[in-house]
C-alpha cells in the first residue's frame, strides 16, 4: 500500500541516550496512532493495541459487554475461522498473548519468535476488522466471564474497588459494575429480550473504530518494514470518527463526600483509605503537581506522615499519591495499614493527616523538592532496564493516548515545569470538607446495614460532621525530608577485566564463604546486583524457629525503613526474607553507594534493638497473616499442601500459628544471638564492579558479622539440602483439607517423572510445550472447566514432574477424569503428529530457551537460581537451545515423532506415578456447592490415612502431566513466612507462561503514583 495511507511520520522520538532502539511514530489517515521499535537483538517481536474504550462505555443495562468483547475477538475472525487460530500459531512459535479491560481501556497484546511478526501481526489484526462473536462460542465464554467474576468474589481488593464506585453518583458511569457476570450477560438480557451477540456486534462496530486505536509494534525488521506492515494490515480499520468518551463531571460529587464507611472485609485486615476528589492532572504531565505531592505525603523517612503514625503506634505502612479515574476526573488517597490501637485512633491518625497537609501549605512549594524529584526521574530514564517486549508493547499502546508521539517515551519521566500554582490547586482540594473515609476491619462484623450489589460487601455508611479536622493545627514533630544523599553521582562503566569469565566464577572459596562474581558484559549501566544466602541450621529447625527467623528479618526491615527509604526513592533496593536455609539478602540498583546500604543493613542485622511496641505489633500482624491464608485462592491452596507433601521438611500455617504464641521478646533475642553464631555465606556479585571490589564487599560483610555477631563459620556437614519425597510406582493418595471461604474447587494433579538432568529436562519441556495450547484450547475455551486452567513442569528440590491446576465450579472427581480424557486423547495426538509440527515445537521451545534475559537483575536471577539450587549449570539456556536445534537438524529423516523413544513419555506406557488433589466442593447432599478441599499426597508424608490403587483407566499409556501455578498479581496485606508467589516463580522454567499470560483478564482500579 502507498504512504498516501499515511498522515504523519514522527521520526524524533526522545528516547534514554542509552537505548539503542530505533523508534518511529505514525498517524494513519484513518487515526490510528502507532509508535515503531526496530531491535535487531530482539529474540522476541511483539505488538499491542490499545482500543480507548472500556467498561465505562458498556451499555447500561449489559455490564461487562466490553471485557466480554475482548474475550470473544480471540475465538475467530472471517479471515481465521478457526476458534484457536491465533493462540495456536502463537504456541508454535515461541509465542504468547493476553488482554485486559479497565475503565477506559481494552489492551490486546502478543509476542512471537521474531521471525514469524507477520504472521501474528495478520492474525492479530483481523481481531479488529472482521471478528466472528460465533454464536456457538457465546455462550461458553459467558462462563469464562462469570467464573473470571468468581475468581474475584472474595478477593478484598476487587470488592473495596466496586464499593468505592457503588457508593459514589449511580448515574456516573464510574458506577458501572465492569467485569459482568453470567447474570448480566445472559440471565437478565434473556428475559429482557436482548440478543448479546447483536449488541456485541453493535458495540464493536460502534466503538472499535480506528481513531480510538493506538498501535505499537516491535521487532528486528527495519523502520521502513515496520511501517509497511502496520499500514499493509491496520490502514483498512474503518474510521467511525468515534468521539473520546470524556467524564467531566466527578463521579464524588457534594452529597458523597464528607462520608464515613465501615466496611467488613473477607481476610482479617485494618485498612484506613481516605480519599479527595481531584480534577484530572493529566494534562499538566510537564510538571506533574500530583507527583510532587504524592511524593512528600507518602514519604517514610524522619519527619514524615508515617514516621509519627508509626511512632505512636498506630500504622504499619503508608501510602500517598494520585489515583487515575478516567479521563476527566482523578482522584488524591492516602491509605494505611492501621494497628489494633490505631483502629481506635482513625479520627487521631486522620487529623494528623491534615496537620501534614497545613504543613505542606504553611511552608509552600519547595523548589528543591521539584528539583531532586526532577533530577531522579531523569536518573531513571537514562539508565532505565530494557523491557520486555510483551510488557513494552502494550504499556506504549495505552499511553500513546495521551501523549504526543515525540514525548511518549519520556512523558511519564521526565519533569520541567515547577508550577507552584498547580500545587497549591491540588492542595486546596486536600481539605476535610472533601474528605471519603472507608475502614476496613472485622470488627465491623453484625454492625452494617448495608450490602453492595456484585460482591455482596457488607457495609455501614456514617455522615462526617462539617466541623471535624477542621481546626487542624501545626504539629512540630512534621518535617520535609531532608535530601536525599543517595542520588548517585558516579555513572561510570568500568572496562572489563583481562579474561573476563563469560559467566559467574568462584573467585572466594573458604570455610566461612563462597563468593561468585560476574562482572556485566552485556548491559553497560552503571547498576549492580548483589546477591547473599546466609546459611543457618537454626532457621528452620522447627516452627518455633520458623517463625522467630520470619520476625527478626521483619523487625530489622521496620527499623531500617526510615534509612532505605531514601536508598529506594534514588533507585538502590535491597529485600530481606527468610527461607528454609536461613535468610536471603539482595541490594540491587546503582553501584555507586550500594555499598553504603549495604553495610548498614550488616551492621543493623548485627546490633540494632528490638522496640517492644513494634514487636508485638508485628507479631500480631504475622498472626494475622497467616490466619487470612484461609482466603487465599483454591488453586493457591493447592500449590501450598503440595509443595507440604512432598518436601522433605515443611512446617504448615497451623503448627506455625501454635507455635508463635511461644514467641517472647527475649526468646527472639536469644535467637538472633544464636542464629548468628554460625554461618556460612553464599554469594553472587555481579554488575558494573570489579572483581577486587567484590571481594572488599564480602571481606567487609564477613569482618561485620565477625566483629559484632562473633560469627564462626559452619561445620560442612550442616550444609545439607532438603529432599523431595519419591512417588512408588503405581502410586495414587490423597490429601483432604477443607476450604472455608471459596465456593470454587482447585485441583492440582502432578505426576513425577525423575531427577532434574540436562537431557530428563528437555523431554519434559519439549512434552509442556506440546500439550500447552491443546489443554488450554481444550480445557478452558471448550470444556469450560474454570477460568484457572495451567499445565507445565514442576520442579522442587532437584526432582521434576508435570502437573495441572484448576479452579472451577465443577465437581474434582470430574475435573480429574477430564484431565486424563485429556492426556488420552494427547497421546494418539502425539502418535500421529507429522514431522513439520513435531519441527515446529521444537523450534519454538529452542527459541523460548534462548530468549536472553532484558536486563541485568533477570540474568543475575537467572544464575542466582543455578547457586542456591546447588546445580551450577549457567549455561543452561543455550546448552539446551543448542540440543533442541540440533535434534531439530537431524530428525528430517523421521516422519513422525517416534514417541517411545522419550524416556518419561516411554515410562508413561505403563502405570503412572502421580499426585493428585484438590478442594471438594460439592455437597452430595444438597446438591448444591459448598465450601470444601480435597487433596492427593505422597504416603510418607500424609498425616490421616492415604489410599494406593492402580492408575485409573483414563491415564492408562500415560504416565505424567503437570502443571505450573499461577500467578496472578493480588493486593494482600504481610506476606507469610513461605511466599507462595515468589516459591511458584522459581518453580515455573524460562519458557514457560504464566497464568496471566494464558488468560484475558479484567484489571482492577491502577494503584496511585508514590
Amino acid at each position: 500500500m502507498s504512504n498516501s495511507a499515511i498522515k504523519r511520520i514522527a521520526k524524533e522520538i526522545i528516547k534514554s541516550p542509552e537505548d539503542k532502539r530505533e523508534y518511529r511514530g505514525l498517524e494513519l489517515e484513518n487515526g490510528i496512532k502507532a509508535i515503531l521499535i526496530c531491535d535487531p537483538t530482539t529474540d522476541k517481536s511483539s505488538a499491542a493495541l490499545d482500543v480507548h474504550i472500556g467498561s465505562l462505555s458498556d451499555p447500561p443495562n449489559i455490564a461487562g459487554l466490553s471485557h466480554f468483547c475482548e474475550h470473544m475477538l480471540f475465538l475467530g475472525t472471517k479471515k481465521y475461522p478457526k476458534e484457536n487460530e491465533y493462540s495456536q500459531f502463537l504456541s508454535e512459535h515461541a509465542g504468547s498473548s493476553n488482554a485486559f479491560t479497565s475503565g477506559e481501556h481494552t489492551n490486546y497484546y502478543f509476542d512471537v519468535s521474531h521471525e514469524h511478526l507477520e504472521g501474528a501481526l495478520d492474525r492479530f489484526a483481523q481481531f479488529f476488522l472482521c471478528p466472528l462473536f460465533d454464536e456457538s462460542c457465546k455462550e461458553r465464554e459467558v462462563n469464562a466471564v462469570d467464573s473470571e467474576h468468581e475468581k474475584n468474589l472474595m478477593n478484598d481488593a476487587w470488592r473495596l474497588f466496586q464499593l468505592e464506585k457503588a457508593t459514589g453518583n449511580p448515574n456516573h458511569p464510574f458506577s458501572k459494575f465492569g467485569t459482568g457476570n453470567k447474570f448480566t450477560l445472559e440471565t437478565r438480557p434473556t428475559k429482557e429480550g436482548i440478543d448479546v451477540r447483536q449488541e456485541l456486534l453493535k458495540f464493536h462496530s460502534t466503538y472499535y473504530s480506528s481513531n480510538l486505536m493506538a498501535i505499537c509494534v516491535l521487532g528486528r525488521e527495519s523502520l521502513d518494514e515496520l511501517t509497511s506492515l502496520v499500514v499493509k494490515l491496520f490502514s483498512e480499520v474503518e474510521n467511525k470518527n468515534v468521539p473520546l468518551p470524556e467524564f467531566p463531571e466527578h463521579p464524588f460529587q457534594e452529597e458523597h463526600l464528607q462520608q464515613l464507611y465501615k466496611v467488613v472485609p473477607i481476610k482479617d485486615i485494618r485498612n484506613l483509605y481516605v480519599t479527595f476528589p481531584i480534577p484530572d492532572l493529566q494534562k499538566y504531565y510537564k510538571s506533574n503537581p500530583g507527583h510532587y505531592l504524592g511524593h512528600l505525603i507518602g514519604h517514610e523517612g524522619p519527619g514524615s506522615l508515617l514516621s509519627e503514625l508509626k511512632a505512636k503506634g498506630w500504622v504499619n505502612t503508608l501510602v500517598g499519591g494520585q489515583k487515575e479515574g478516567a479521563r476527566g476526573f482523578m482522584f488524591f488517597i492516602i491509605n494505611v495499614d492501621l494497628t489494633e490501637e490505631g483502629l481506635l485512633h482513625v479520627e487521631d491518625i486522620i487529623l494528623h493527616m491534615f496537620q501534614y497537609i497545613q504543613k505542606l501549605r504553611m511552608e509552600g512549594p519547595q523548589e528543591w523538592v521539584f528539583q531532586e524529584c526532577k533530577d531522579l526521574n531523569a536518573v531513571a530514564f537514562r539508565f532505565k532496564d530494557k523491557e520486555r517486549p510483551r510488557g513494552y508493547t502494550s504499556k506504549l499502546g495505552g499511553i500513546l493516548h495521551y501523549y504526543p508521539i515525540e514525548e511518549v517515551l519520556a512523558a511519564e519521566y521526565l519533569l520541567e515545569e515547577f508550577r507552584p500554582d498547580l500545587i497549591e490547586m491540588v492542595l486546596d482540594k486536600l481539605r476535610p470538607e472533601n474528605v471519603r473515609v472507608a475502614i476496613v476491619s472485622k470488627s465491623f462484623e453484625g454492625k452494617t446495614d448495608r450490602t453492595e450489589e456484585w460482591y455482596g460487601t457488607q457495609y455501614k455508611q456514617e455522615a462526617i460532621s462539617d466541623e471535624k479536622w477542621q481546626n487542624a493545627d501545626l504539629n512540630g514533630k512534621f518535617k520535609l525530608p531532608m535530601k536525599n544523599e543517595f542520588i548517585p553521582t558516579n555513572f561510570e562503566i568500568l572496562p572489563l577485566e583481562k579474561d573476563a569469565p563469560q559467566y559467574p566464577a568462584l573467585i572466594k572459596d573458604t570455610a566461612m564463604s563462597k563468593l561468585w562474581f560476574k562482572q556485566d558484559d552485556k548491559f553497560f549501566l552503571p547498576k549492580a546486583c548483589l546477591n547473599f544466602e546466609f546459611f543457618s541450621p537454626f532457621a528452620y529447625v522447627d516452627p518455633l524457629h520458623c517463625n522467630m527467623a520470619y520476625l527478626y528479618l521483619e523487625l530489622l526491615k521496620d527499623s531500617l525503613n526510615e534509612y532505605a527509604y531514601a536508598a529506594e526513592l534514588a533507585g538502590l533496593n535491597y529485600d530481606l526474607q527468610n527461607t528454609i536455609y536461613g535468610m536471603y539478602l539482595s541490594v540491587k540498583g546503582y553501584n555507586d553507594k550500594q555499598h553504603i546500604l549495604l553495610k548498614k543493613i550488616i551492621e543493623k542485622m548485627t546490633t540494632f534493638e528490638i522496640d517492644e511496641k513494634r514487636f508485638e505489633i508485628i507479631k500480631e500482624a504475622y498472626m494475622r497473616s497467616l490466619n487470612n491464608f484461609r482466603a487465599e485462592q483454591p488453586h493457591q491452596h493447592a500449590m501450598y499442601y503440595l509443595r507440604l507433601l512432598m518436601t522433605e521438611v515443611a512446617w504448615t500455617k497451623d503448627e506455625l500459628k501454635e507455635a508463635l504464641d511461644d514467641v517472647t521478646l527475649l526468646r527472639l533475642k536469644a535467637f538472633i544471638s544464636q542464629l548468628l553464631s554460625r554461618l556460612h555465606i553464599e554469594a553472587l556479585l555481579h554488575g558494573n564492579i570489579t572483581k577486587q571490589a567484590a571481594l572488599g564487599i564480602m571481606q567487609m560483610v564477613e569482618d561485620t558479622l565477625i566483629e559484632h555477631a562473633h560469627t564462626k563459620p559452619l561445620l560442612p556437614s550442616q550444609l545439607v539440602r532438603y529432599r523431595e519425597v519419591q512417588l512408588p510406582d503405581r502410586g495414587w493418595f490423597v490429601y483432604q483439607q477443607r476450604n472455608e471461604v471459596h465456593n470454587n474447587c482447585g485441583i492440582e494433579i502432578y505426576y513425577q517423572t525423575d531427577m532434574q538432568s540436562t537431557s530428563e529436562n528437555m523431554f519434559l519441556e519439549l512434552f509442556c510445550q506440546i500439550i500447552s495450547e491443546p489443554c488450554f484450547n481444550t480445557l478452558r475455551t471448550k470444556e469450560q472447566l474454570g477460568y484457572i486452567v495451567f499445565s507445565g513442569p514442576r520442579r522442587a528440590n532437584g526432582i521434576q514432574g508435570l502437573r495441572f491446576i484448576i479452579q472451577s465450579e465443577k465437581q474434582p472427581h470430574y475435573l480429574e477424569s477430564r484431565v486424563e480424557a485429556f492426556l488420552k486423547t494427547m497421546e494418539k495426538c502425539i502418535e500421529d503428529m507429522s514431522e513439520e509440527a513435531f519441527q515446529k515445537h521444537i523450534q519454538a521451545l529452542a527459541i523460548r530457551r534462548l530468549d536472553k534475559p532484558k536486563k541485568l537483575s533477570a540474568e543475575c536471577a537467572k544464575y542466582w537460581g543455578e547457586i542456591i539450587s546447588q546445580q551450577y549449570n549457567f549455561d543452561r539456556e543455550s546448552d539446551v537451545g543448542s540440543r533442541y536445534s540440533h535434534q531439530n537438524r537431524h530428525r528430517s529423516a523421521h516422519q513422525q515423532p517416534d514417541v517411545g523413544t522419550m524416556p518419561w513419555l516411554s515410562q508413561w506406557q505403563g502405570p503412572a506415578q502421580w499426585l493428585f488433589w484438590t478442594p471438594w466442593a460439592y455437597h452430595q447432599s444438597q446438591g448444591t456447592l459448598s465450601k470444601g478441599f480435597w487433596s492427593v499426597a505422597s504416603e510418607p508424608r500424609l498425616p490421616t490415612a492415604s489410599a494406593s490403587r492402580p492408575v485409573p483407566r483414563g491415564a492408562e499409556g500415560i504416565q505424567s502431566t503437570a502443571l505450573s501455578p499461577a500467578q496472578t498479581p493480588t493486593l494482600t496485606v504481610e506476606q507469610v513466612v513461605t511466599d507462595l508467589e515468589q516459591q511458584v516463580e522459581q518453580e515455573v522454567p524460562i519458557y514457560q507462561q504464566a497464568q496471566d499470560d494464558l488468560v484475558p483478564h479484567l484489571h482492577p482500579h491502577p494503584l496511585p503514583q508514590t
